[in-house]
C-alpha cells in the first residue's frame, strides 16, 4: 500500500475497503501513522494469517492510538462488512458472535476500524475449545528484571520441552516479555494448563528466586511470572505478528530464532518496529512456520 491520503478507496481480494483517517498520528514517539500501521498489516498478512485463520478472533481496539482511549473488543466492531466471517463463541456469560480473520481483506477491515491489537485463542472454531492444537507460556519479567532474564527462562523451558517431545518456537510478546509456543495434538483446555502449569511449578522448583507462577503482583519483584493460564479455553493471546500498542511507539509481536533469543543480552537486542519486522519476513520467511498447518503435533504427556 502506497503513501496515501488522508481517504482512499482499496481493493483486496475483490472486496472494496475505504479506508479513513490514513494520516492520523497514532505513535508520536515514532510518528507512525494510520497509513503506516495499515501497510505493515498488509505486508505482513502472508505470516499472520496462518496463525490467526479460523480462530474466534478478539481486539484491543484504540482508535486514537494508545494515547487515547482503549478498550477489548470481541463482538464485531461497529461498521464491520458483512462479508468478514464471524463465528459464535459461547463465555462465562452467554454467547458472543466473534470475527475471524480469514484474509488480508479481514484483517485490514478490522485495523481501519481502530482494532490495531489482534488476540487469539490456543484452539480454532473448527475443532473447538475442547481441542488445542498449540500450548503457550507467556514469560512476563516482573520490577527489576528484563527481556534478557525471560530469555534465559525461555532457554530452559526449551529443553524441558523437548525433553517431552515438544518443540518451542519464541516469539518476543512485543511488549516486555517473551511468549513459546508449541504445537500440540488435540487436547483440551484443561489439560494444555494444567501441563503447563506443571511445567512452570518444574522451573520455579529448579529456580526459585528466578521464576513464579502466582500472579499476585507483590510476588513478582525481581522475578519472571510464567503465565500457563493463557492456555485456557477461554483466554487470548496477542496473536504472532500484532501490532502492540505500547505508549508512543509500536511494538510487534515478532517470532525470533533461538540462537536470537541465545544472544539477547539488552532488551532492545529483540525489539523491532513494524517495518524491520517486515524486513525479516522478507529474508526469513515466517520463522513460525513449524507451528501452523500440517506440522507435527505431539500429545502431551
Amino acid at each position: 500500500m502506497s503513501a496515501s491520503p488522508e481517504r482512499q478507496v482499496v481493493e483486496f481480494e475483490g472486496h472494496r475497503l475505504s479506508l479513513s483517517h490514513l494520516d492520523r498520528l497514532l505513535f508520536p514517539a515514532s510518528g507512525h501513522t494510520k497509513a503506516q500501521v495499515l501497510r505493515y498489516y498488509a505486508g505482513i498478512a502472508p505470516a499472520l494469517l496462518p496463525h490467526a485463520v479460523g480462530r474466534a478472533a478478539s481486539f484491543v481496539r484504540a482508535p486514537e492510538g494508545p494515547g487515547g482511549e482503549s478498550w477489548v473488543a470481541k463482538t464485531p466492531p461497529n461498521g464491520s462488512p458483512a462479508w468478514v466471517p464471524r463465528v459464535p463463541v459461547r463465555h462465562k456469560d452467554g454467547v458472543t458472535e466473534q470475527v475471524m480473520i480469514d484474509s488480508t481483506a479481514a484483517l485490514i477491515a478490522m485495523v481501519n476500524l481502530g482494532a490495531y491489537e489482534l488476540h487469539v485463542p490456543q484452539w480454532t472454531a473448527a475443532a473447538g475449545p475442547d481441542a488445542h492444537d498449540r500450548l503457550v507460556l507467556d514469560l512476563d519479567p516482573g520490577a527489576g528484571v528484563d527481556l534478557v532474564v525471560c530469555c534465559r527462562v525461555a532457554e530452559r523451558l526449551r529443553q524441558l520441552l523437548a525433553d517431552d517431545g515438544l518443540t518451542a518456537f519464541p516469539v518476543v510478546s512485543g511488549a516486555k516479555g517473551l511468549h513459546l509456543y508449541a504445537p500440540i495434538a488435540p487436547a483440551s483446555g484443561r489439560a494444555a494448563g494444567r501441563y503447563a502449569k506443571q511445567l512452570a511449578g518444574r522451573m520455579m522448583n529448579e529456580h526459585p528466586g528466578l521464576v513464579v507462577v502466582s500472579m499476585v503482583r507483590a510476588e513478582r519483584t525481581g522475578k519472571v511470572l510464567i503465565d500457563w493460564s493463557q492456555n485456557a479455553s477461554a483466554k487470548t493471546t496477542a496473536a504472532p505478528y500484532t501490532v502492540r500498542l505500547l505508549p508512543g511507539r509500536p511494538g510487534v509481536a515478532a517470532p525470533v530464532t533461538w540462537e536470537e533469543v541465545a544472544g539477547c543480552r539488552e532488551p532492545g537486542d529483540l525489539a523491532f518496529t513494524p517495518e524491520a519486522v517486515l524486513d525479516r519476513f522478507a529474508a526469513d520467511g515466517d520463522l513460525l512456520a513449524g507451528l501452523a498447518g500440517d506440522v507435527a503435533r505431539v500429545p502431551l504427556p
